[in-house]
């Protein structure tokens, strides 16, 4: 379990995230549900977004989009190839 200033975030055994909390910091993960179904591996805060590094290399993030809550404009970087810590 991660949080953010006002969330938090669980990777279960099945390699899906649940998460609660103040919707616009993360709580609210409706929007990259499919994403975060299956295969995560593990999952970062900050103070009010949530990335989450997938088994297939791929990067899902959520949150307040003005502090990394929307990698939208770097899709195409964070779709392969990236390593947990």
């Amino acid at each position: 379990v991660v949080g953010t200033g006002g969330a938090f975030a669980a990777v279960k055994v099945d390699g899906s995230v649940v998460t609660w909390g103040r919707a616009d910091w993360g709580g609210d993960s409706r929007g990259v549900a499919e994403q975060l179904s299956s295969g995560v591996q593990t999952v970062v805060g900050t103070g009010t977004a949530f990335a989450a590094a997938k088994v297939d290399g791929s990067v899902v993030t959520w949150g307040e989009a003005r502090f990394g809550g929307d990698s939208s404009r770097l899709a195409a970087q964070l779709s392969w190839h990236v390593h947990a810590p």
